[in-house]
């Protein structure tokens, strides 16, 4: 069982878990608007987000940015190194708009991970920021960079859908935020040290509410669309309700990860069976 640990670990370690839970997203992003999936965009996506997590984990803090000490760390560094070639081919496959969007996030994602003043180390030393452009980022990748993709144009419906997944992702990162508590210094002035632990739940529940009533703004709206996004919903509100300080190990690494993953088998189940 030693070995199942470790390979567990590893899994969650090595970010490819996230790399799940993005892909995830990105799929609902192709059924709710009846998108084909590019497995060429499916493929960079997956193994893109395996290295970009992982230097943002471990990358910041080794020296320049490259030279990582722990053995455990150099293994993952060079699987990270062998994914990214992956991504680098499935990128030449994709047209030049997606390019230039994904050239964007990476901009972001600079911004987030590397120093941009003497005063803030980077924008996820800034507390608030820090959730924000983590949520734009997997906006643009699971949601804004499909469409693109696709050529379609930006009807009410996919600005609503783009809106929905900007508050998603800040749900989802509550539990994170709390974990954190006992980590992060005072001077970042995160969302649960400005309100604390049970005012940023409620705030969490408030935020799943706004997310499940936007779903009926929508001009065109499936029954399955209806009906996801309420076990979503219901799901999410479970969630913060099981949201505290002293978590678990792997509530928020994997279980809360996990939601898009479940979500996504939700709504391929429904769609095939019902």
């Amino acid at each position: 069982m030693v070995w199942l640990s470790r390979i567990f670990n590893f899994y969650l370690d090595a970010s490819i878990h996230v790399a799940f839970a993005v892909i995830s997203l990105l799929l609902i992003t192709n059924l709710y608007l009846n998108i084909l999936p590019d497995h060429h965009l499916l493929l960079f996506v997956f193994f893109g987000t395996i290295p970009t997590y992982n230097f943002i984990k471990y990358g910041v803090g080794a020296k320049r940015y490259f030279l990582v000490k722990n053995s455990y760390h150099k293994q993952i560094q060079v699987f990270s190194l062998i994914v990214l070639a992956l991504a680098g081919y499935h990128f030449f496959f994709l047209s030049y708009a997606v390019w230039f969007s994904c050239f964007v996030m990476a901009l972001f994602i600079a911004l987030y991970a590397l120093p941009v003043s003497p005063k803030h180390k980077n924008l996820r030393s800034i507390g608030i920021l820090k959730v924000i452009l983590v949520a734009l980022v997997w906006t643009g990748i699971t949601v804004i960079i499909p469409v693109i993709s696709s050529a379609i144009s930006f009807s009410w419906d996919i600005w609503l859908q783009i809106l929905q997944r900007f508050i998603l992702i800040l749900i989802l990162l509550i539990p994170f935020e709390i974990r954190d508590l006992e980590y992060d210094e005072l001077n970042l002035k995160t969302i649960p040290q400005r309100i604390g632990v049970s005012q940023t739940r409620n705030l969490g529940m408030l935020l799943s509410l706004i997310f499940y009533l936007i779903t009926f703004l929508k001009d065109e709206l499936s029954g399955l669309e209806i009906i996801g996004n309420t076990i979503l919903f219901l799901i999410l509100i479970i969630m913060l309700l099981m949201t505290h300080r002293n978590q678990s190990k792997y509530f928020a690494s994997f279980y809360v990860e996990s939601i898009p993953i479940c979500w996504l088998g939700i709504l391929v189940f429904l769609q095939s069976y019902i």
